[in-house]
C-alpha cells in the first residue's frame, strides 16, 4: 500500500508528459470554433469564443480558451483602468468548459473547420506553444485583441492568404460603437458608462475582420470564410440549445429617468431662485463638482492610460475638467468673480461645438447626455443673468 502514492504520481506524470509532447492527431480528429451566448453580467454581455480540439482515437477533448482572466491577479482593477489588463490562454476539458454554460442556460454552437490532418496538427502545435507559461498571457484589448478577435488572427497567421473573409453577409460595415451598442440596452448604466468612456476613435468603421471582436460576428464570419477557395466551415451544430438571454431594464432605475428627474428638479429650483432673487449654491457646486470629476477622469483615460478606445473623447466639452476647480472657487466666494460670466459663455460655447461634432458624426454621443446638458445649460444661463445683477 505504501507504494500507491508513488504509483499515482508516476501515472499522472506520464499522462501530463504524453500531452506536453503534443500527440499527433489522427483522421478522427476535429478542430472547431465554439461560440457561447451572451450572459447577464457585463463581462458576459457580448458572448464568448473558444477553440475545441477533439480526437476520439486518442481520447482527447479539450478547449483552448483565450478569454481567461483572474480577479485575484495583483492590481487587477488598477490595470483594468490603465488599459493594462492581462488575459490568459487556458486549457481545460470540454465537459468542464461546458458545465458553466449549462448552469447559466446559455446556448453553445460548434463550427467544425474543414482542415487536413496536417493542418489540424499544426494548429494543435500552435495552441500548445501558446499555452506554455511564458506565452499564455497577453495584453487584452476589448475591441482589437480579445478572445473572439484572436480567431481571425490565428486563421490568418496559420493559413495566410489562403483565408478569405467574405463580407457579403454584412448589411453594412458598422463602427465599433455601433457594434458594441448592438449588445447593450442603450438606456442602461453599463451602456452609458461605456459610451461616456469611448472616444471618437471608436466611431470609425471596423474592417471586415475587425467585426470579429464580437463572438456572434466571428461565428457568422466563419460561415462566410473560404480557405483555398473552399468553405472553411465543414459542419455546424448546436451543443447547448437555450433561448437568448433578454435584458429587461427597469425604467425608474435607468440613467435617462434620473437625468430627466435632475433636469426637472433643476428647472424648478432655477425658477424659484429667479423668483426670489437668490442662487442655490449647493446645486451649482454639485453640478460643477460632478462634471469636473467626470471630465478629469475622461482626460486621464485619454492621456494617462493605454486604452486604444478612449483617446479623443469630446465628452469633456460638457464635462469640463476645469469645473472641478470652479466648484470650490464658486462655493467659497460670496460674490461671483468678474471673469465668471466669461467662463460660463466659454462652457456654453463648448457644448455648442459638441453638438456640431455630433451632427458631423465626428463623435457619436450617448443620447442620455442630452437632459444632463440641458440641466447644465439652464444653470449656466441663469448664473449669467445673476452675474449681471
Amino acid at each position: 500500500m505504501k507504494y500507491w502514492p508513488l504509483l499515482l504520481v508516476l501515472f499522472f506524470s506520464a499522462v501530463f508528459n504524453s500531452f506536453s509532447q503534443i500527440p499527433q492527431l489522427t483522421e478522427k480528429s476535429q478542430i472547431s470554433l465554439l461560440t457561447c451566448a451572451a450572459g447577464d453580467e457585463l463581462y458576459y454581455a457580448f458572448g464568448h469564443s473558444a477553440f475545441r480540439v477533439q480526437d476520439s482515437a486518442l481520447g482527447i477533448d479539450v478547449v483552448y480558451n483565450y478569454g481567461t482572466f483572474d480577479f485575484n491577479r495583483p492590481n487587477f482593477y488598477l490595470n483594468f483602468v490603465k488599459g493594462k489588463l492581462i488575459y490568459s490562454l487556458s486549457r481545460r476539458s470540454f465537459d468542464r468548459f461546458l458545465f458553466e454554460y449549462e448552469l447559466e442556460k446559455r446556448w453553445v454552437k460548434e463550427q467544425i473547420l474543414d482542415l487536413t490532418v496536417a493542418e489540424k496538427n499544426d494548429l494543435l502545435v500552435f495552441f500548445e506553444n501558446n499555452y506554455l507559461p511564458e506565452n499564455r498571457d497577453y495584453l487584452y484589448d476589448p475591441l482589437l485583441y480579445n478572445c473572439s478577435s484572436i480567431t481571425g488572427d490565428i486563421l490568418k497567421q496559420q493559413f495566410g492568404g489562403a483565408i478569405v473573409f467574405d463580407s457579403s453577409y454584412l448589411d453594412k460595415q458598422y463602427t465599433f460603437r455601433q457594434l458594441v451598442r448592438q449588445h447593450l440596452d442603450i438606456n442602461s448604466w453599463a451602456a452609458f458608462g461605456i459610451d461616456l468612456a469611448f472616444g471618437s476613435v471608436v466611431d470609425r468603421k471596423a474592417t471586415v475582420q475587425e467585426h470579429m471582436f464580437l463572438p456572434y460576428y466571428a461565428m457568422r464570419q466563419i460561415r462566410n470564410t473560404t480557405k483555398d477557395g473552399k468553405p472553411l466551415l465543414k459542419r455546424e451544430r448546436t451543443v447547448l440549445d437555450y433561448n437568448e438571454h433578454i435584458q429587461n431594464g427597469f425604467f425608474p432605475l435607468s440613467p435617462l429617468f434620473w437625468f430627466i428627474l435632475l433636469l426637472l428638479f433643476t428647472a424648478i429650483v432655477t425658477f424659484l431662485d429667479k423668483k426670489h432673487g437668490s442662487r442655490s449654491k449647493w446645486l451649482d457646486f454639485s453640478l460643477f463638482l460632478f462634471t469636473g470629476l467626470i471630465g478629469t477622469f475622461l482626460l486621464l483615460l485619454w492621456f494617462a492610460t493605454d486604452h486604444t478606445s478612449t483617446p479623443k473623447n469630446f465628452n469633456i466639452l460638457w464635462a469640463l475638467p476645469f469645473n472641478l476647480a470652479i466648484a470650490f472657487i464658486y462655493i467659497f466666494q460670496s460674490q461671483l468673480p468678474q471673469w465668471f460670466s466669461k467662463y460660463l459663455w466659454f462652457a456654453l460655447g463648448l457644448m455648442g461645438i459638441l453638438i456640431i461634432l455630433w451632427i458631423a458624426k465626428i463623435q457619436i454621443f450617448s443620447p442620455i447626455v442630452i437632459p444632463f446638458m440641458l440641466t447644465l445649460a439652464i444653470r449656466y444661463v441663469f448664473l449669467l443673468k445673476f452675474a449681471k445683477v
